[in-house]
């Protein structure tokens, strides 16, 4: 495609908007696991954050044409992708933060941000391929376009989970929400989802609601086994 033709401009508008929508995911996931660390390492951690989902989604992009042809990638993807939700919900084992939900160190939150990266890019990375249609150059300026969305959309949503503590659910909601997307895109269960739409909205309301609840259960009993352990 040439520079500035009708059809780039408009797959430019198509990546534009798929990197508003999938970029909100690694927004979130980089905000709430961010948000037990001390004011001072938090913006760090939402700037290396931004960059580890970056590269990894530059390495997946390079990648995409192979990555097309892993079969169970998507279900992989999707149920990494649940762990991952439930796991900002539900508080750490051992140590003084026992209690915290989410990492409470600088690594650990980098940790939790690159591999929740790592599975939500899959979405992000093929969207932007099929949108790009072989143009590298579009590409690269997804890539661009996305960095200012996901550090914005991080430092609000921080911000946001700070004052209304109840907004990790929310978040954590989404990200199942996208897992379910991706099991239920799996072409391996096209079978099962595909002749229904009932089994694809079961789907989705099945893993929402267990990662809620999940990680509403095991913060109860963390905080119920608190004071014992005092």
């Amino acid at each position: 495609m040439e520079f500035f033709s009708a059809p780039w401009l408009s797959a430019l508008l198509a990546i534009v908007l798929i990197d508003l929508v999938l970029a909100g995911d690694n927004a979130i996931v980089i905000a709430l696991a961010a948000r037990q660390l001390p004011a001072h390492l938090q913006k760090k951690a939402i700037v290396w954050g931004t960059v580890g989902a970056i590269v990894v989604r530059s390495a997946m992009t390079v990648g995409v044409v192979w990555l097309l042809k892993i079969p169970g990638l998507m279900l992989v993807g999707g149920l990494g992708l649940v762990w991952v939700a439930y796991k900002l919900l539900a508080p750490q084992n051992g140590g003084g933060a026992a209690h915290q939900p989410a990492a409470a160190t600088f690594w650990g939150a980098m940790k939790t941000i690159v591999v929740a990266d790592a599975l939500m890019g899959i979405d992000n990375v093929l969207g932007v391929a099929g949108a790009a249609k072989g143009s590298f150059d579009l590409v690269i300026i997804g890539l661009l376009i996305s960095v200012p969305i996901v550090v914005w959309g991080s430092t609000l949503v921080l911000r946001l989970v700070e004052r209304f503590p109840i907004i990790t659910y929310g978040g954590a909601g989404v990200l199942a929400y996208t897992a379910a997307h991706m099991i239920v895109a799996e072409p391996l269960l096209d079978s099962v989802f595909d002749p229904s739409v009932l089994n694809r909205v079961l789907a989705h309301a099945l893993l929402i609601v267990g990662v809620l609840g999940a990680g509403w259960w095991t913060a109860r009993r963390a905080t119920h086994a608190a004071p014992l352990s005092n």
